[in-house]
């Protein structure tokens, strides 16, 4: 089975540097789930996928990307 990676972390400091309390308004849910999503803790619903790429200005498959 593969394994969800995320490139948030990355992509937010592209964007001004955006803080992850920001991204996580932007994206409606907490900072909480900001940290566990960067840390690969925890693999967010498809929904909650496309609501920060979306608030990140970037295509969902360049921000989440699927591990063998």
């Amino acid at each position: 089975m593969g394994k969800i990676t995320n490139r948030i972390r990355r992509l937010r400091f592209e964007q001004s540097e955006m803080t992850q309390d920001e991204l996580a308004k932007r994206a409606g849910c907490t900072r909480q789930t900001i940290i566990a999503l960067e840390q690969d803790k925890y693999v967010p619903s498809i929904e909650l996928a496309y609501r920060v790429a979306k608030a990140l200005a970037t295509p969902i498959e360049a921000v989440f990307l699927h591990e063998e």
